[in-house]
């Protein structure tokens, strides 16, 4: 695993002064403006980029993703976070129904849990025999060469949390009408099972890292210190170029013809309740 050519234990948290709210935003911003750029150069180039998101539950993947697609096109940056397969999927290759996701040219698709399921939630759950579970931490580094030798740019994040933090979290979850709907049962089991997922995790990432596709863990207790480290290494680790911007002539508008009459389309109109 790497982290700046260290080795990092999964549940090894450094303590770091907080960032504050004006160095945060102003920080973000400037990487979202890069991100920008990157969109720029990744459509005009047509580079094709993965871009994996792992780790705890409730350590902060999907704020990760908002923010680093906030700002661009849907259309250039595609996030895929599939729900459990159906019955013809289960029968299929396991990596068969990630396959169609994988980025055309120009495409950076982000994937919110991946194939990595297999090694997490469904060997602890026992959603899959140990069998499947140990040959698919064989078999994915041979996928992932493969995805690299295809000319995509791979990128793998494991996003990680302490036992204390992701309880806070939970707790505020239950605390919270705008976020209870996070808390799922699946998310209750993997907090009283933590060190079962310990155990795999660190199976997985030990297994399953490579030097052309190796992990990068992202602590993340401390969630806009993991946004701005975890960003800036993605942009640090995509060898893209700033593309000129060709400003637009709007032009003129055209006059109002003079035998226009606005008609009334429809008479429902949306209330002011503000």
């Amino acid at each position: 695993m790497n982290k700046n050519n260290d080795t990092l234990r999964e549940e090894d948290h450094v303590e770091y002064e907080k960032l504050g709210k004006d160095r945060y935003n102003k920080q973000m911003k400037k990487l979202q403006i890069e991100l920008a750029h990157l969109q720029a150069w990744v459509k005009k180039s047509g580079t094709r980029v993965v871009i994996i998101f792992e780790g705890r539950d409730a350590a902060g993947k999907g704020g990760m993703i908002k923010r680093i697609t906030e700002r661009v096109s849907p259309r250039v940056f595609r996030v895929v976070a599939l729900p459990s397969p159906s019955d013809r999927e289960k029968s299929q290759i396991f990596i068969q129904r990630y396959i169609q996701y994988m980025p055309a040219a120009g495409e950076i698709v982000i994937f919110d849990r991946s194939w990595y399921n297999r090694a997490g939630v469904e060997r602890v759950m026992g959603f899959c025999s140990e069998k499947k579970a140990r040959r698919f931490l064989e078999v994915a580094p041979r996928f992932e060469a493969a995805i690299v030798e295809s000319g995509i740019i791979l990128l793998k994040y494991f996003l990680t949390v302490s036992e204390d933090e992701q309880e806070r979290r939970f707790r505020r979850r239950i605390d919270d009408p705008l976020r209870q709907w996070k808390l799922s049962p699946m998310d209750v089991t993997s907090y009283q099972r933590w060190w079962d997922y310990s155990r795999a995790y660190d199976e997985m990432l030990r297994m399953t890292d490579s030097p052309n596709a190796p992990w990068w863990i992202v602590p993340s207790d401390d969630k806009e210190r993991a946004r701005i480290n975890c960003i800036s290494h993605i942009l640090k680790s995509i060898p893209y170029e700033r593309v000129k911007f060709d400003e637009p002539d709007l032009g003129k508008r055209q006059k109002r013809p003079a035998d226009y009459v606005a008609s009334e389309i429809t008479p429902n109109v949306v209330p002011d309740v503000s």
